[in-house]
């Protein structure tokens, strides 16, 4: 009887060794690997938000340039007004200008395999150029202590 088993990697998940750019001397303890053999290929992508953690700093240094200019007119209580408004306007521009989300695409691979014990799995990771899969290829499928896992081509 066939199991099919849905395993998923995002990247957010995955530790620097199962990105797909390998960090150096380090050890990772493996769990358990199976070997297989892919059945599909399918090159898919994410879009993604992120939020625009300098928002703020960048705000409040359009109202710090803005009330700084503003300051330069007028004098007496004018000047206190103009450099209010200055800090208001510049603080406003500096906030509209720069977006407080990002939008960011994730390249991923999708991979149905078929394991030796007959059962199927399909992974999604992060597509690495470098290791580019094709139907048929021999992959082992490493279980790591994390809970992520990583597919690479049997060498």
């Amino acid at each position: 009887m066939k199991t099919i088993t849905l395993v998923l990697i995002f990247w957010w998940a995955l530790i620097p060794c199962a990105n797909a750019d390998y960090e150096r001397n380090k050890a990772v303890p493996v769990e358990k690997v199976l070997f297989g053999q892919v059945l599909s290929v399918r090159n898919i992508t994410e879009q993604e938000l992120i939020q625009d953690k300098n928002q703020g700093w960048k705000t409040f240094g359009g109202a710090l340039v803005g009330g700084a200019i503003g300051n330069q007119f007028g004098s007496g209580s004018g000047r206190g007004i103009a450099t209010i408004l200055g800090a208001i306007i510049g603080g406003s521009i500096s906030h509209d200008r720069n977006p407080k989300y990002q939008e960011k695409t994730l390249l991923l691979v999708e991979l149905m395999i078929k394991v030796n014990n007959a059962e199927v799995y399909m992974v999604i990771q992060d597509l690495d150029h470098r290791m580019l899969f094709q139907v048929k290829d021999a992959v082992r499928m490493i279980y790591l202590a994390n809970g992520t896992v990583r597919i690479d081509k049997q060498m």
